[in-house]
């Protein structure tokens, strides 16, 4: 696919004709608020086969051509290059798509396997009909080799709507995490309804896992964390009642995110991780963590001196590091998921911790700044298309701020009242999904499901393959 940016008057059927895609297929992909009005600044996907390939160094032609599989002169006729030995670093190619005419006796299964690609995707992009009938001399699409990675995300709605949410992008979801369920100081657990939600990922092949956490939104959690990583007895009894939850609900593996521990409960800690390892394993059950967005080891503060990455990268299946929440819904406006912020925290995992057991933490919600900013005042966190109403409505241009790789804008409201917004768009969704294909990481983590962001979803089923469970 291929990112736009919307420049000042242009329309959407002026971009659909530049990019051979139709102003209706461009509306649908980005659920546009109001196709006939476009934001300066705003990022659109463009629903085609072909994408923009960046130069680097020491890349020639031949050996992009080669890296995609495609023929030499089918990139230097797409590009219009008059001399294809000259190319620069930063030089943005466009990459045209892979295409195969099929031959006499020739199978849609032959040809996919070919190619290594999977069949019903062959289906999908090629808008095939009838599988078993393909014409001789038809051109098909062939879509390029991904890596497969896994998705997670948490879901916080519980019941009917958290279920709603995870069928409408269960085909994008490896496995999901109704939050949560608390633990209590007796090793008892608070009860959540997710037996609908479960019931949706069994529908989807997603795998569901279970959550559990020592916080609330009223109590840090830190003195129960102690009550109960101090205690070992206290311990056996809380796994106990996992796995008497699991195996009643039909998780298949632990999601560990004890927050806000004290330093000399560090070692304990990761004592109760290894206890619960070898409690679950055996019965055939993962067990993954959460990770608070370190950037060393001695790295001071109540969420990051207990969380020892080495350890966890250790003991666990896979660790999720939470990296969002640096725009804070108290603090002052910046972006919430900035990535320079996260590449210094995964520069520093990959150190301690297998990469193959690494997810990376990304959000998918906006927020809504008053300015002058108040401290402790409250911004308001809304879904990214309403960060795009707001921006028509009130008459915003969109900015983009090219270190944190985040789009922003400034509008004032009815009442005279300066605001900022900072949201995610397609090329921060698509910055972030670089990172984890430069990093060869196992995949990403969504926190949190119920806000709609559909560029976000085409995007993510174009770079990756969706390992399923």
């Amino acid at each position: 696919m291929i990112i736009h940016v919307v420049t000042s008057g242009e329309t959407l059927w002026g971009i659909a004709q530049r990019y051979g895609s139709s102003s209706k297929q461009i509306a649908a992909a980005n659920e546009l608020p109001d196709p006939n009005k476009l934001i300066v600044g705003q990022s659109l996907v463009i629903p085609v086969t072909a994408f923009y390939h960046t130069v680097r160094s020491g890349e020639t032609l031949w050996s992009i051509a080669q890296r995609y599989g495609i023929q030499l002169n089918a990139i230097i006729q797409a590009n219009h290059l008059s001399n294809p030995s000259m190319i620069n670093v930063g030089t943005q190619l466009l990459i045209p798509p892979r295409t195969h005419v099929v031959q006499s006796n020739e199978t849609l299964w032959q040809i996919a396997q070919h190619y290594g690609v999977d069949i019903q995707n062959l289906i999908r992009i090629n808008h095939i009909q009838n599988p078993n009938q393909i014409l001789v001399g038809t051109v098909l699409t062939i879509p390029f080799p991904k890596p497969v990675i896994d998705v997670n995300a948490y879901t916080i709605n519980t019941g009917e709507t958290g279920a709603k949410e995870v069928r409408e992008v269960g085909a994008y979801l490896t496995s999901v995490m109704p939050f949560v369920y608390t633990m209590k100081a007796d090793g008892g657990l608070t009860s959540i309804q997710d037996t609908p939600i479960i019931q949706a990922a069994k529908e989807n092949n997603i795998i569901p896992l279970m959550s559990i956490t020592n916080f609330t939104f009223q109590d840090p959690g830190t003195q129960l964390a102690h009550t109960i990583l101090s205690n070992t007895q206290i311990q056996d009894r809380l796994l106990t009642n996992i796995m008497n939850t699991m195996k009643e609900k039909g998780y298949r593996g632990l999601n560990v995110d004890f927050e806000n521990v004290q330093e000399t409960d560090r070692e304990l800690y990761n004592q109760f991780l290894q206890r619960a390892v070898n409690r679950l394993h055996p019965l055939g059950y993962s067990v993954s963590t959460a990770l608070a967005p370190k950037t060393s080891s001695t790295q001071k503060g109540l969420l990051y001196e207990a969380h020892d990455y080495e350890a966890h990268g250790r003991i666990v299946d896979f660790v999720i590091l939470m990296t969002y929440e640096w725009g804070y819904r108290f603090g002052p406006p910046q972006a919430i998921s900035p990535l320079n912020e996260m590449k210094r925290v995964i520069d520093y995992a990959i150190t301690v911790i297998p990469r193959n057991k690494i997810m990376m933490g990304f959000q998918i919600y906006a927020r809504d700044w008053l300015l002058p900013h108040v401290k402790g005042q409250e911004a308001e966190t809304f879904d990214m298309q309403e960060a795009i109403r707001r921006a028509q409505k009130f008459g915003a241009t969109i900015q983009y701020d090219r270190i944190a790789q985040s789009p922003f804008f400034r509008y004032t409201d009815e009442q005279g009242r300066q605001h900022e917004v900072w949201f995610e768009d397609a090329r921060s969704a698509q910055a972030k999904f670089d990172l984890v294909k430069n990093y060869r990481l196992l995949g990403i983590s969504y926190w949190v499901l119920g806000y709609p962001f559909p560029q976000n979803w085409l995007l993510l089923e174009d770079n990756f393959g969706i390992r399923k469970g």
